[in-house]
């Protein structure tokens, strides 16, 4: 497999089975945009679909986009069966527009979303910071920008090892908006319990920035 967190990093690991995630959305996108009325939304590094798919089930209208082919096509699979009757899963597919890119070189459209997630989007810091800074420019005025990832201070937790530079802080990410512009709601370190591989229960630490558009 590529040592690099890149396209074809992703399509091999997809590639090479189903369910390299759980299903279920990520808890903090759930927590944070639960109170938040329905709008378009931009989910930055979709995979398997099952945070776009969440938001369109109820009412979000989702552009989708991962770094890989593979996932975009498991995520799209299953968003036509997310429905309890056949209804419902069409209007959730109908909801989503799945899109492929290359985060490194792609730049979502303006001003645009209600909403712009990016849920565990790691990338060199060069490169993130330039993902982040054009994430940010996305959210259209009133619209919330929500970054989560894994905190610097986990980075001996993680079973791939990727390099330290792929982590970050919610503090880093806070700084780089700018306040005329940005009221940051939520700036954090946000613990976690889970399994490690061998079914341990450990305690992770999240950072999640949920910032809202002037």
């Amino acid at each position: 497999m590529s040592d690099n967190f890149d396209q074809t990093y992703w399509d091999e690991r997809y590639g090479a089975g189903n369910d390299v995630w759980s299903g279920a959305p990520n808890p903090v996108l759930v927590s944070e945009t639960l109170a938040l009325p329905a709008g378009s939304a931009l989910d930055i590094g979709c995979g398997e679909g099952a945070d776009a798919i969440w938001l369109a089930s109820r009412g979000w209208t989702v552009t989708a986009a991962d770094f890989s082919a593979v996932a975009l096509e498991r995520a799209a699979a299953r968003s036509r069966n997310a429905g309890v009757d056949p209804a419902e899963s069409a209007a959730i597919a109908n909801r989503i527009l799945w899109e492929h890119h290359d985060f490194t070189a792609w730049a979502p459209p303006e001003g645009t979303f209600d909403l712009v997630s990016a849920q565990f989007m790691h990338l060199p810091s060069v490169q993130r910071t330039t993902l982040f800074r054009r994430l940010a420019s996305a959210v259209a005025a009133g619209g919330t920008l929500l970054i989560v990832g894994h905190d610097v201070s986990d980075s001996h937790h993680q079973g791939h090892t990727p390099p330290a530079d792929m982590f970050f802080t919610a503090a880093e990410v806070a700084a780089s908006l700018d306040s005329a512009l940005w009221h940051v709601d939520v700036a954090e370190s946000r613990p976690r319990a889970t399994k490690d591989p061998g079914g341990t229960v450990i305690t992770l630490t999240d950072a999640v920035v949920s910032a809202r558009r002037r």
